[in-house]
């Protein structure tokens, strides 16, 4: 009887000893939106985000570059909205039902993304967002602010809102 308490007992020690987890700070956590372009996983921090919307209707643009899909209305604000698979040089699945758009903001500048779907929302530790792997080059290379080990790759708000790239100002002379 005493070998079996001992043993119960040793178990029990022995179950019971783990490692306290280690308390994170909460002020490293980012909040990101989560989407899908071309059969991958995206994000964006949600702090650029100002809301998510259907896409319903669009009117295409002519005349400006082949990545902006057009405008929309949103609440009576007219908006340009990016196809960032043409952008990034990605496999465009054409529009459908899943489509949302991304309104992004900041001080400057405001504009939709197109996403495929978008999958919701996820909090994450900007310690597990990993540096951008050196296999990536080309013109989205800088909008990249890292891979998560879940492969998710999370976009710079800042770099695509700062861009002057993006920003069509044209006058046409007749």
């Amino acid at each position: 009887m005493k070998k079996e308490i001992h043993s119960l007992l040793k178990m029990r020690a022995v179950a019971m000893a783990f490692e306290p987890e280690q308390k994170r700070d909460t002020s490293t956590i980012t909040e990101i939106i989560e989407f899908a372009l071309a059969a991958e996983s995206y994000g964006i921090e949600s702090a650029f985000v100002r809301e998510v919307c259907t896409l319903k209707d669009f009117t295409p643009l002519p005349g400006v570059p082949s990545f902006i899909l057009g405008i929309v209305n949103v609440h009576g604000q007219i908006l340009p909205v990016l196809n960032l698979n043409i952008f990034f040089n990605l496999p465009d699945r054409g529009l459908g039902e899943l489509n949302k758009v991304i309104i992004l903001c900041d001080d400057q500048m405001e504009f939709g993304i197109l996403a495929d779907e978008v999958n919701g929302t996820k909090a994450i530790y900007r310690e597990e967002i990993l540096p951008v792997p050196l296999t990536i080059t080309g013109i989205g290379e800088k909008y990249l602010k890292g891979v998560t080990k879940d492969h998710m790759i999370i976009l710079s708000a800042e770099s695509l809102l700062s861009d002057k790239n993006i920003v069509v100002n044209e006058e046409v002379n007749q």
